[in-house]
């Protein structure tokens, strides 16, 4: 399946698509050096509650999709030199609204589990803005 979304995403920091199909992504991010918080080499929750929205904007896979919200919970650390993968599905579809359920993994364990509510909108969301 063709890549529909975020085309121009920066890989290096919120991933790269390993899968892609109907309602479903799996994306990985090999967390770097320039992503650590502090001298121990902790990320910030930010770069994978990034990957997290990036697998499920592909999971939709819509050209205007946008995230509208999202309910998470971390689970554990990340930290330089971690390969953390997204695994995103479709779970429920109403009209333009999608709920995706992702979860963050590190080694096959979780990290961050939850729900990310994405609409579609008719036009980018950028359009008719001055």
């Amino acid at each position: 399946m063709d890549q529909r979304t975020h085309e121009k995403i920066a890989a290096h920091l919120c991933g790269k698509p390993l899968e892609l199909s109907e309602g479903r992504a799996r994306v990985a991010l090999d967390v770097s050096a320039d992503m650590a918080a502090d001298g121990r080499g902790l990320a910030p929750g930010g770069f994978t509650f990034g990957l997290a929205d990036y697998g499920a904007m592909l999971a939709v896979n819509e050209p205007t999709v946008v995230l509208a919200g999202a309910t998470l919970k971390f689970l554990g650390p990340v930290v330089v030199g971690d390969r953390v993968e997204a695994e995103a599905t479709v779970d429920r579809q109403e009209g333009k609204k999608r709920w995706v359920k992702v979860v963050v993994t590190r080694a096959g364990q979780p990290v961050l589990e939850g729900e990310l509510f994405a609409v579609v909108p008719d036009r980018h969301i950028l359009d008719g803005k001055s």
